[in-house]
Protein backbone atom coordinates (compact mmCIF):
# COMPACT_ATOMS: atom_id res chain seq x y z
CA UNK A 1 0.00 0.00 0.00
CA UNK A 2 1.49 3.33 -1.10
CA UNK A 3 1.51 6.33 1.15
CA UNK A 4 1.41 9.98 0.25
CA UNK A 5 4.73 11.79 0.64
CA UNK A 6 5.14 13.99 3.73
CA UNK A 7 4.40 17.55 2.70
CA UNK A 8 6.42 20.55 3.77
CA UNK A 9 4.47 23.81 3.74
CA UNK A 10 6.70 26.87 3.49
CA UNK A 11 5.34 30.39 3.97
CA UNK A 12 5.92 32.55 0.91
CA UNK A 13 8.09 35.39 2.17
CA UNK A 14 10.26 38.08 0.63
CA UNK A 15 13.43 35.98 0.89
CA UNK A 16 11.94 33.47 -1.58
CA UNK A 17 11.03 36.10 -4.18
CA UNK A 18 12.93 38.05 -6.85
CA UNK A 19 11.91 40.81 -9.25
CA UNK A 20 9.36 42.67 -7.10
CA UNK A 21 9.46 46.15 -5.58
CA UNK A 22 6.75 45.71 -2.94
CA UNK A 23 4.63 43.00 -1.31
CA UNK A 24 1.04 43.57 -0.26
CA UNK A 25 -0.60 41.32 2.34
CA UNK A 26 -4.11 40.40 1.12
CA UNK A 27 -6.92 38.28 2.54
CA UNK A 28 -5.48 35.30 0.63
CA UNK A 29 -1.70 35.74 0.85
CA UNK A 30 0.97 37.94 -0.72
CA UNK A 31 0.50 40.09 -3.81
CA UNK A 32 3.78 41.12 -5.51
CA UNK A 33 3.85 44.63 -6.92
CA UNK A 34 6.28 46.12 -9.43
CA UNK A 35 5.79 49.66 -8.14
CA UNK A 36 6.10 50.72 -4.49
CA UNK A 37 3.09 51.81 -2.46
CA UNK A 38 4.00 55.51 -2.70
CA UNK A 39 3.96 55.28 -6.50
CA UNK A 40 0.73 53.27 -6.57
CA UNK A 41 -1.05 56.01 -4.64
CA UNK A 42 -0.28 58.38 -7.53
CA UNK A 43 -1.38 56.13 -10.41
CA UNK A 44 -4.03 58.05 -12.36
CA UNK A 45 -5.67 55.22 -14.31
CA UNK A 46 -6.74 51.59 -14.02
CA UNK A 47 -4.54 50.53 -16.92
CA UNK A 48 -1.27 51.10 -15.06
CA UNK A 49 -2.73 49.82 -11.78
CA UNK A 50 -3.52 46.52 -13.49
CA UNK A 51 -0.19 46.36 -15.33
CA UNK A 52 2.11 46.95 -12.36
CA UNK A 53 0.32 44.22 -10.36
CA UNK A 54 0.91 41.66 -13.10
CA UNK A 55 4.17 39.97 -12.03
CA UNK A 56 6.21 40.03 -15.22
CA UNK A 57 9.69 38.91 -14.20
CA UNK A 58 8.68 38.04 -10.62
CA UNK A 59 9.73 34.56 -9.53
CA UNK A 60 10.13 32.33 -6.49
CA UNK A 61 13.68 31.05 -6.02
CA UNK A 62 14.67 28.29 -3.57
CA UNK A 63 16.75 25.14 -3.12
CA UNK A 64 15.14 21.76 -2.56
CA UNK A 65 15.43 18.05 -3.31
CA UNK A 66 11.66 17.88 -3.87
CA UNK A 67 10.27 15.98 -6.85
CA UNK A 68 6.78 17.47 -6.39
CA UNK A 69 6.08 21.18 -5.93
CA UNK A 70 2.67 22.79 -5.51
CA UNK A 71 1.95 26.50 -5.46
CA UNK A 72 -1.48 27.69 -4.38
CA UNK A 73 -2.36 31.02 -5.95
CA UNK A 74 -5.30 33.27 -6.71
CA UNK A 75 -4.92 34.61 -10.26
CA UNK A 76 -6.82 37.54 -11.68
CA UNK A 77 -7.17 37.04 -15.42
CA UNK A 78 -8.01 39.77 -17.87
CA UNK A 79 -10.78 39.18 -20.43
CA UNK A 80 -12.55 41.37 -22.97
CA UNK A 81 -16.30 41.49 -23.33
CA UNK A 82 -17.43 39.86 -26.56
CA UNK A 83 -14.24 37.84 -27.01
CA UNK A 84 -13.33 34.27 -25.99
CA UNK A 85 -11.86 33.83 -22.52
CA UNK A 86 -8.05 34.10 -22.54
CA UNK A 87 -5.86 31.08 -21.98
CA UNK A 88 -4.76 30.52 -18.41
CA UNK A 89 -1.45 32.17 -17.55
CA UNK A 90 1.60 29.93 -17.52
CA UNK A 91 3.90 29.24 -14.57
CA UNK A 92 7.44 28.32 -15.69
CA UNK A 93 9.50 26.11 -13.39
CA UNK A 94 13.26 26.15 -13.95
CA UNK A 95 15.71 23.66 -12.49
CA UNK A 96 19.25 25.01 -12.23
CA UNK A 97 18.42 27.67 -14.81
CA UNK A 98 16.69 25.41 -17.37
CA UNK A 99 12.98 25.25 -18.10
CA UNK A 100 11.83 21.90 -16.69
CA UNK A 101 8.04 22.12 -16.31
CA UNK A 102 5.03 24.36 -16.83
CA UNK A 103 1.65 24.58 -15.15
CA UNK A 104 -1.45 26.75 -15.00
CA UNK A 105 -3.97 27.71 -12.33
CA UNK A 106 -7.52 27.39 -13.67
CA UNK A 107 -10.29 29.56 -12.33
CA UNK A 108 -9.58 32.52 -10.13
CA UNK A 109 -10.82 36.07 -10.53
CA UNK A 110 -11.67 37.61 -13.90
CA UNK A 111 -11.18 41.29 -14.63
CA UNK A 112 -13.63 41.84 -17.52
CA UNK A 113 -12.77 44.80 -19.73
CA UNK A 114 -16.11 46.26 -20.71
CA UNK A 115 -14.82 49.04 -22.96
CA UNK A 116 -11.24 48.91 -24.30
CA UNK A 117 -11.32 52.51 -25.50
CA UNK A 118 -12.67 53.92 -22.23
CA UNK A 119 -10.53 51.42 -20.24
CA UNK A 120 -13.43 50.40 -17.99
CA UNK A 121 -13.70 46.97 -16.35
CA UNK A 122 -15.50 44.94 -13.70
CA UNK A 123 -14.19 42.23 -11.35
CA UNK A 124 -15.76 38.75 -11.07
CA UNK A 125 -14.36 36.83 -8.09
CA UNK A 126 -13.31 33.17 -8.20
CA UNK A 127 -11.48 30.53 -6.13
CA UNK A 128 -7.83 29.87 -5.29
CA UNK A 129 -6.19 27.19 -7.47
CA UNK A 130 -2.97 25.18 -7.59
CA UNK A 131 -0.03 25.02 -10.00
CA UNK A 132 1.38 21.49 -9.62
CA UNK A 133 4.78 20.30 -10.85
CA UNK A 134 5.80 16.65 -10.69
CA UNK A 135 8.69 14.44 -11.78
CA UNK A 136 11.43 16.90 -10.85
CA UNK A 137 14.99 15.59 -10.37
CA UNK A 138 15.44 14.14 -6.88
CA UNK A 139 18.81 15.73 -6.18
CA UNK A 140 19.35 19.04 -4.40
CA UNK A 141 18.77 21.80 -6.93
CA UNK A 142 17.88 25.44 -7.44
CA UNK A 143 14.24 25.91 -8.42
CA UNK A 144 12.69 29.04 -9.90
CA UNK A 145 8.95 29.47 -10.47
CA UNK A 146 8.32 32.40 -12.79
CA UNK A 147 4.81 33.77 -12.28
CA UNK A 148 2.51 34.48 -15.25
CA UNK A 149 3.52 37.78 -16.79
CA UNK A 150 -0.10 38.59 -17.72
CA UNK A 151 -2.06 37.60 -14.59
CA UNK A 152 -2.20 39.33 -11.23
CA UNK A 153 -1.12 36.57 -8.84
CA UNK A 154 -1.74 36.38 -5.10
CA UNK A 155 0.60 33.80 -3.57
CA UNK A 156 -1.19 31.63 -1.00
CA UNK A 157 0.98 28.60 -0.11
CA UNK A 158 4.05 26.64 -1.26
CA UNK A 159 4.07 22.89 -0.66
CA UNK A 160 6.86 20.42 -1.44
CA UNK A 161 7.71 16.81 -0.63
CA UNK A 162 11.09 17.91 0.76
CA UNK A 163 12.21 21.00 2.69
CA UNK A 164 13.10 24.22 0.90
CA UNK A 165 15.63 26.92 1.74
CA UNK A 166 16.23 30.41 0.33
CA UNK A 167 18.98 30.93 -2.24
CA UNK A 168 21.68 33.37 -1.10
CA UNK A 169 22.82 36.22 -3.28
CA UNK A 170 24.54 34.67 -6.29
CA UNK A 171 26.66 37.73 -6.98
CA UNK A 172 25.00 38.44 -10.31
CA UNK A 173 24.53 41.98 -11.49
CA UNK A 174 20.97 43.32 -11.16
CA UNK A 175 19.47 44.68 -14.38
CA UNK A 176 16.49 47.00 -13.94
CA UNK A 177 14.54 47.57 -17.15
CA UNK A 178 11.62 49.94 -17.69
CA UNK A 179 9.47 49.87 -20.79
CA UNK A 180 6.00 49.46 -22.25
CA UNK A 181 3.76 46.52 -23.17
CA UNK A 182 6.39 44.73 -25.27
CA UNK A 183 8.77 44.80 -22.31
CA UNK A 184 5.87 43.68 -20.09
CA UNK A 185 5.35 40.69 -22.39
CA UNK A 186 2.35 41.34 -24.62
CA UNK A 187 1.78 38.32 -26.92
CA UNK A 188 4.59 36.30 -25.30
CA UNK A 189 3.42 32.75 -24.58
CA UNK A 190 5.02 32.21 -21.16
CA UNK A 191 6.96 34.29 -18.61
CA UNK A 192 10.52 33.25 -19.44
CA UNK A 193 9.78 33.93 -23.13
CA UNK A 194 9.26 37.66 -22.55
CA UNK A 195 12.16 39.40 -24.27
CA UNK A 196 13.74 40.97 -21.11
CA UNK A 197 13.70 37.52 -19.45
CA UNK A 198 15.38 36.00 -22.52
CA UNK A 199 18.01 38.76 -22.59
CA UNK A 200 18.65 38.47 -18.84
CA UNK A 201 19.24 34.73 -19.14
CA UNK A 202 21.75 35.27 -21.94
CA UNK A 203 23.41 38.13 -20.05
CA UNK A 204 23.69 36.20 -16.77
CA UNK A 205 21.97 38.94 -14.76
CA UNK A 206 19.13 39.20 -12.25
CA UNK A 207 16.12 40.89 -13.85
CA UNK A 208 13.82 43.49 -12.36
CA UNK A 209 11.25 44.12 -15.08
CA UNK A 210 9.36 47.40 -14.85
CA UNK A 211 7.70 46.97 -18.23
CA UNK A 212 4.11 48.20 -17.92
CA UNK A 213 1.57 47.62 -20.69
CA UNK A 214 0.32 51.06 -21.71
CA UNK A 215 2.15 52.66 -18.78
CA UNK A 216 5.58 53.88 -19.93
CA UNK A 217 4.63 57.55 -19.92
CA UNK A 218 7.60 59.24 -18.21
CA UNK A 219 5.62 59.39 -14.96
CA UNK A 220 7.65 61.01 -12.18
CA UNK A 221 6.61 58.32 -9.69
CA UNK A 222 8.08 55.65 -11.97
CA UNK A 223 11.31 57.63 -12.23
CA UNK A 224 11.48 57.76 -8.43
CA UNK A 225 10.87 54.00 -8.24
CA UNK A 226 13.81 53.42 -10.60
CA UNK A 227 15.91 55.90 -8.61
CA UNK A 228 15.24 54.13 -5.32
CA UNK A 229 15.67 50.51 -6.51
CA UNK A 230 19.14 48.95 -6.14
CA UNK A 231 20.52 48.08 -9.58
CA UNK A 232 23.85 47.58 -11.31
CA UNK A 233 22.48 48.21 -14.81
CA UNK A 234 19.47 50.27 -15.93
CA UNK A 235 17.71 50.51 -19.28
CA UNK A 236 14.79 52.77 -20.16
CA UNK A 237 12.75 52.04 -23.26
CA UNK A 238 10.96 55.28 -24.01
CA UNK A 239 8.45 56.46 -26.54
CA UNK A 240 5.73 54.28 -27.98
CA UNK A 241 3.15 54.76 -25.22
CA UNK A 242 3.51 58.52 -25.53
CA UNK A 243 2.52 58.20 -29.18
CA UNK A 244 -0.16 55.56 -28.45
CA UNK A 245 -1.92 57.81 -25.99
CA UNK A 246 -1.15 61.13 -27.69
CA UNK A 247 -0.12 62.17 -24.19
CA UNK A 248 2.17 65.10 -24.97
CA UNK A 249 3.76 67.19 -27.68
CA UNK A 250 7.46 67.58 -28.46
CA UNK A 251 7.63 70.73 -26.28
CA UNK A 252 6.66 68.68 -23.22
CA UNK A 253 8.46 65.49 -24.24
CA UNK A 254 11.99 66.88 -24.22
CA UNK A 255 11.98 68.30 -20.67
CA UNK A 256 10.06 65.23 -19.45
CA UNK A 257 12.87 62.97 -20.70
CA UNK A 258 15.47 65.20 -19.06
CA UNK A 259 13.48 65.18 -15.82
CA UNK A 260 13.15 61.40 -15.83
CA UNK A 261 16.88 60.97 -16.40
CA UNK A 262 17.72 63.56 -13.77
CA UNK A 263 15.61 61.70 -11.20
CA UNK A 264 17.19 58.34 -12.03
CA UNK A 265 20.65 59.86 -11.76
CA UNK A 266 19.86 61.14 -8.24
CA UNK A 267 19.97 57.53 -7.03
CA UNK A 268 22.30 56.04 -9.63
CA UNK A 269 24.84 58.73 -10.54
CA UNK A 270 27.33 56.42 -12.28
CA UNK A 271 25.32 53.27 -13.02
CA UNK A 272 25.42 52.25 -16.70
CA UNK A 273 22.19 53.75 -18.04
CA UNK A 274 20.86 52.85 -21.49
CA UNK A 275 18.11 54.82 -23.24
CA UNK A 276 16.36 52.71 -25.88
CA UNK A 277 14.10 54.24 -28.50
CA UNK A 278 11.03 52.44 -29.92
CA UNK A 279 11.27 49.31 -32.04
CA UNK A 280 9.79 49.46 -35.51
CA UNK A 281 6.00 49.83 -35.56
CA UNK A 282 4.84 50.78 -39.07
CA UNK A 283 1.40 52.06 -38.07
CA UNK A 284 2.99 54.71 -35.86
CA UNK A 285 6.28 55.50 -37.56
CA UNK A 286 4.99 58.72 -39.10
CA UNK A 287 1.36 58.84 -37.96
CA UNK A 288 0.57 60.38 -34.56
CA UNK A 289 -1.77 58.79 -32.03
CA UNK A 290 -4.02 58.15 -30.39
CA UNK A 291 -3.95 54.43 -31.10
CA UNK A 292 -7.37 52.83 -31.40
CA UNK A 293 -8.52 49.19 -31.38
CA UNK A 294 -9.88 47.88 -34.68
CA UNK A 295 -12.04 44.73 -34.75
CA UNK A 296 -13.19 44.93 -38.39
CA UNK A 297 -11.83 41.51 -39.39
CA UNK A 298 -12.87 39.78 -36.16
CA UNK A 299 -9.44 40.00 -34.53
CA UNK A 300 -7.91 42.75 -32.44
CA UNK A 301 -5.62 45.05 -34.35
CA UNK A 302 -4.59 48.61 -33.69
CA UNK A 303 -4.46 51.67 -35.92
CA UNK A 304 -3.11 55.17 -35.43
CA UNK A 305 -5.73 57.88 -35.86
CA UNK A 306 -3.73 61.12 -35.78
CA UNK A 307 -3.05 63.47 -38.67
CA UNK A 308 0.52 63.24 -40.04
CA UNK A 309 0.23 66.86 -41.16
CA UNK A 310 0.34 67.92 -37.48
CA UNK A 311 3.89 66.64 -36.96
CA UNK A 312 5.17 70.11 -37.74
CA UNK A 313 3.15 71.43 -34.79
CA UNK A 314 4.84 68.99 -32.40
CA UNK A 315 2.58 65.92 -32.58
CA UNK A 316 4.74 62.93 -31.68
CA UNK A 317 5.53 59.98 -33.92
CA UNK A 318 8.07 57.23 -33.47
CA UNK A 319 10.34 58.85 -36.02
CA UNK A 320 10.25 62.14 -34.09
CA UNK A 321 10.89 60.45 -30.75
CA UNK A 322 13.86 58.45 -32.02
CA UNK A 323 15.56 61.56 -33.35
CA UNK A 324 14.94 63.52 -30.15
CA UNK A 325 16.13 60.74 -27.84
CA UNK A 326 19.33 60.38 -29.84
CA UNK A 327 19.89 64.14 -29.57
CA UNK A 328 19.16 64.27 -25.84
CA UNK A 329 21.47 61.37 -24.99
CA UNK A 330 24.29 62.70 -27.16
CA UNK A 331 24.07 66.08 -25.42
CA UNK A 332 23.96 64.62 -21.91
CA UNK A 333 26.64 62.00 -22.57
CA UNK A 334 29.22 64.79 -22.90
CA UNK A 335 29.01 65.09 -19.09
CA UNK A 336 27.71 61.60 -18.32
CA UNK A 337 30.08 58.95 -19.72
CA UNK A 338 27.91 56.13 -18.35
CA UNK A 339 24.86 57.18 -20.38
CA UNK A 340 24.22 55.27 -23.62
CA UNK A 341 21.71 55.19 -26.46
CA UNK A 342 20.30 52.34 -28.57
CA UNK A 343 18.04 52.76 -31.59
CA UNK A 344 15.13 50.37 -31.04
CA UNK A 345 15.16 49.39 -34.71
CA UNK A 346 18.45 47.60 -34.00
CA UNK A 347 16.38 45.29 -31.79
CA UNK A 348 13.46 44.93 -34.20
CA UNK A 349 13.64 46.67 -37.56
CA UNK A 350 12.44 46.29 -41.12
CA UNK A 351 14.11 42.94 -41.75
CA UNK A 352 12.74 41.57 -38.48
CA UNK A 353 9.27 42.87 -39.33
CA UNK A 354 9.41 41.15 -42.71
CA UNK A 355 10.33 37.88 -41.00
CA UNK A 356 8.12 38.21 -37.90
CA UNK A 357 5.24 40.65 -38.57
CA UNK A 358 3.35 42.21 -35.65
CA UNK A 359 0.09 40.21 -35.38
CA UNK A 360 -1.94 43.13 -34.00
CA UNK A 361 0.24 45.78 -35.74
CA UNK A 362 1.87 46.77 -32.42
CA UNK A 363 3.08 43.77 -30.39
CA UNK A 364 5.45 41.00 -31.53
CA UNK A 365 4.59 37.30 -31.29
CA UNK A 366 6.73 34.69 -29.52
CA UNK A 367 9.27 34.64 -32.35
CA UNK A 368 9.46 38.43 -32.28
CA UNK A 369 10.14 38.44 -28.54
CA UNK A 370 12.91 35.90 -29.10
CA UNK A 371 14.49 38.06 -31.82
CA UNK A 372 14.38 41.19 -29.64
CA UNK A 373 15.87 39.32 -26.68
CA UNK A 374 18.66 37.86 -28.79
CA UNK A 375 19.50 41.22 -30.34
CA UNK A 376 19.48 43.00 -26.96
CA UNK A 377 21.76 40.36 -25.43
CA UNK A 378 24.19 40.62 -28.35
CA UNK A 379 24.25 44.42 -28.60
CA UNK A 380 24.02 45.33 -24.91
CA UNK A 381 25.48 42.43 -22.91
CA UNK A 382 27.97 41.43 -25.60
CA UNK A 383 31.71 42.23 -25.36
CA UNK A 384 31.34 45.63 -27.00
CA UNK A 385 28.02 46.52 -25.37
CA UNK A 386 27.35 49.08 -22.63
CA UNK A 387 26.43 46.32 -20.17
CA UNK A 388 29.38 44.05 -20.97
CA UNK A 389 30.77 42.27 -17.94
CA UNK A 390 34.01 43.72 -16.64
CA UNK A 391 36.75 41.19 -16.01
CA UNK A 392 37.69 40.93 -12.34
Amino acid sequence: MSTAPPWTTTPVTADLLRGFLDLERTAHGLLPHRLPAAARRQIPDEQLALAEAQPSGVRLVFRTAAIVVELDALPTKRAHRGFPAPADGVYDLLVDGRLAAQATVPGGNVRLVTDLTARTSELHEGPVGTARFTGLPAHDKEVEIWLPHNETTELVALRTDAPVSPVPDRGRRVWLHHGSSISHGSNATHPTAVWPALAAARGGVELVNLGFGGGALLDPFTARAVRDTPADLISLKIGINLVNTDAMRLRAFTPAVHGFLDTVREGHPTTPLLVVSPVLCPVQEDTPGPLMPDFTDGTLKFRATGDPAERAAGRLTLTTIRAELARIVAARAAEDPHLHHLDGRDLYGEQDYAEFPLPDEVHPDAAGHRRIGENFARLVFGPAGPFAAVAA
